[in-house]
């Protein structure tokens, strides 16, 4: 209920997650009382590893701060909302180039801290196993237990649709070798990422043992609908030789020291804890047997006696066929205080997940006060990837990442391709603003402070 009023609901949310904290805390700041409902610690998931709050399950990093990249812009937009993921992942970051990474610890502990310091919030610990009357958002993610699932597919009258996704091996930094692994970032002095160069004959010896690596069976993987932005690394190895060459081993930018030349490809590693011991192999997501990948990953040079602190997997990610069956601002068309969040829509990724339930808690708000919901222009990062959710054709829906291609396009036409993105984010940016302030919501930064970026970036292009 909101504070002074007796007669108001409480609002449910349903998962303690990146979309769910971001929804929870959002509530509360405008007033609500929440209970927010989260599985793990009285039943966990295929892919967990801890009961906490936030917990990032698959790479550490957010991606790029850069507003010029899609990633970097969505982030502008999350702050003037007043993001608690990205208030978190400053306090928490590691160094990672033009990428916000994070000691994922540090991170889940400052998104608890985010969520108990909240008096409107309660936090219960239990399973929800159908989805709950009276005001709720449900932001279970892509991991969504088998009954709620079964749920909500009754609800729905939809068998809904679901896909395989894999996460990558942690090595120990001690265990790696000096001699060969050396420190550099693509184009940048800092050297945030190790990396381990390829010759031609290395390379081609690693993509046949990928090929002819041995996976877990027994899920029909062969039909599997892999999301294309985290393909396994042997799925894409099987597409061409040449295909990780030009994607996650690309050696551009890279030159090894110990010759003074681009390797062949490279492998690269991303530190994921701030002491730097635990890195994580950039682009490794995988199904391989455990067995399979110490032999082939180890295959690799500099990585010969290289200690697994945690091994790459496969788990089942579910998400619902937005277009067919929610309303525009994600809720079912018969219940607008029912609203989903997170992965579960169809949005790929952490900040795109966090995002939605920034907007998830804004929309509830209105709701309860009997306003219409709202969204972004499609201008804007996250009114783009809104109106792809809506607007997409339901046999061929597929969750998506933030990217420009979301967004109308420009007016004019701009050659340079960096130029161009950097219209468009100083536009998304003034787009974004116009509209906070046509549905009477305060920024919760100061635009100048966003702005001077913009204005930085065109000074230093003329420059």
């Amino acid at each position: 209920m909101r504070l002074g009023e007796a007669t108001a609901p409480v609002v449910t949310v349903v998962g303690g997650g990146l979309a769910g904290c971001e929804t929870a805390v959002g509530l509360a700041r405008r007033g609500w009382s929440v209970r927010l409902i989260e599985m793990r610690g009285v039943k966990t998931t295929e892919a967990h590893q801890t009961d906490e709050l936030g917990e990032l399950v698959c790479t550490n990093s957010f991606k790029s701060e850069d507003p010029a990249n899609a990633h970097g812009q969505l982030k502008r937009e999350m702050r003037l909302l007043g993001s608690v993921l990205l208030t978190a992942a400053d306090e928490t970051r590691v160094p990672a180039g033009s990428a916000l990474a994070v000691d994922r610890h540090l991170f889940s502990r400052a998104m608890a801290e985010s969520v108990a310091a909240r008096a409107e919030i309660e936090v219960v610990r239990d399973e929800v196993t159908d989805l709950p009357e009276g005001p709720a958002v449900v932001a279970t993610g892509p991991l969504t237990s088998d009954a709620l699932s079964a749920s909500i597919r009754r609800h729905l009258g939809d068998d809904g649709l679901s896909f395989f996704d894999a996460i990558a091996p942690i090595l120990d930094r001690d265990s790696l070798d000096p001699s060969i692994v050396f420190e550099a970032g693509r184009f940048e002095e800092a050297g945030d990422y190790l990396n381990c160069p390829l010759d031609k004959a290395e390379y081609e010896a690693f993509i046949e043992a990928l090929r002819a690596g041995e996976s877990y069976e027994g899920h029909d993987w062969d039909d599997v609908p892999y999301f294309e932005g985290c393909l396994p690394i042997e799925v894409m190895a099987a597409r061409g030789v040449d295909t990780l060459r030009f994607g996650p081993m690309k050696p551009i930018g890279l030159e090894d020291p110990r010759t003074g030349r681009r390797p062949w490809a490279v492998v690269q590693l991303r530190r994921e804890d701030r002491a730097g011991q635990m890195w994580n192999i950039v682009g490794f997501q995988t199904r391989l047997k455990r067995g399979e990948q110490r032999r082939i990953f180890t295959m690799i040079p500099g990585l010969g006696e290289a200690e697994f602190l945690r091994w790459g997997s496969i788990h089942r990610n579910s998400y619902l066929n937005f277009p067919q069956r929610l309303s525009a601002h994600g809720a079912l068309p018969d219940r607008p205080d029912l609203v989903f969040a997170g992965q579960l829509t169809g949005v790929e990724g952490y900040t795109e997940s966090a995002a939605s339930g920034l907007l998830a808690a804004l929309n509830m708000d209105r709701v309860l006060r009997g306003l219409e919901p709202t969204l972004p222009p499609p201008t804007t990062m996250l009114g783009g990837l809104y109106r792809f959710l809506r607007e997409s054709r339901p046999k061929h829906f597929q969750p998506m990442n933030s990217n420009w291609g979301l967004v109308d396009p420009l007016n004019e036409r701009v050659r340079d391709k960096r130029e161009k993105r950097r219209r468009l984010a100083r536009r998304a940016l003034d787009d974004f603003l116009s509209w906070l302030a046509s549905v009477d919501v305060e920024p919760a930064v100061d635009p100048s402070t966003l702005r001077r970026v913009d204005d930085e970036a065109t000074a230093s292009s003329r420059s």
